[in-house]
């Protein structure tokens, strides 16, 4: 087992909950697209919180511990602050790099999406903007193709034949990084290394949809999500979606 099977639990740099069959709206940026002084901040506020949340786990009995759950709250909490904030300066497109600009560079992200579609996940939604993306996928781990195997430790862990979350990010952005550095006739890093995923809630996926889809929309380059290149939605899912052209 390798540190990008799937794991219901993982942790690179912040811990990530990702249950078997959950739905998941992921963003990824550029390196270099936030200001380093406000990556300094956020990885001081959230290296403490691992600490607190190992400290809890080594505390719990079990995965329902209240002293262990409030810590996840807040974990959760925090990573939707630390969402809008990085948002916020993303979509003002003022720092770092804007390769995506670029229609070469944009279509082989957005390729390097379409290509796991239906043997990874099924992608339902993305939107390929200057300096990030945002993207809406269901992998197609499930509680029905888990299994139970030892780790080299000897404690009990689950794994899959379909890859985590993990797996996937690590193959969409590690291809995605080789085609476009071709492209920019550059080498180096490309992506950021960590992301952004949230398990999309019961009732939530069409504001979250609307919420993608009209990223270039917001940002004056179309008057509707449809006439943006680099943009997806699930035919199924486009035809019963009520988008707002503002």
């Amino acid at each position: 087992m390798t540190n990008l099977d799937y794991k219901q639990f993982t942790r690179r740099h912040r811990p990530h909950i990702h249950p078997p069959g959950a739905l998941l709206f992921v963003t990824y940026r550029l390196v270099g697209s936030v200001p380093k002084s406000t990556v300094r901040e956020y990885k001081a506020k959230k290296v403490w919180l691992e600490n607190e949340l190992k400290r809890a786990r080594g505390q719990a009995r079990d995965n329902k511990a209240p002293e262990l759950e409030k810590w996840i709250e807040r974990i959760e909490t925090f990573n939707r602050e630390w969402f809008l904030k990085f948002e916020a300066i993303l979509h003002q497109a003022k720092v770092g790099p804007m390769w995506m600009r670029d229609e070469r560079v944009a279509e082989a992200v957005a390729d390097s999406l379409r290509v796991l579609d239906g043997n990874a996940y099924r992608l339902d939604t993305y939107s390929v903007m200057s300096n990030h993306v945002h993207t809406i996928f269901k992998p197609f781990v499930s509680e029905s193709n888990l299994r139970e195997i030892k780790n080299n430790d000897g404690h009990p862990v689950f794994t899959s034949d379909y890859p985590g979350i993990s797996r996937i990010m690590h193959s969409v952005k590690g291809r995605s990084a080789r085609e476009c550095n071709l492209i920019l006739s550059r080498s180096g890093s490309f992506w950021e290394h960590e992301s952004f995923d949230h398990v999309i809630r019961p009732g939530k996926l069409k504001a979250t949809m609307r919420y993608v889809l009209n990223n270039p929309v917001k940002a004056g380059l179309a008057k509707h999500w449809r006439e943006w290149p680099w943009n997806y939605c699930r035919k199924e899912l486009s035809d019963k979606l009520s988008l707002s052209s503002r």
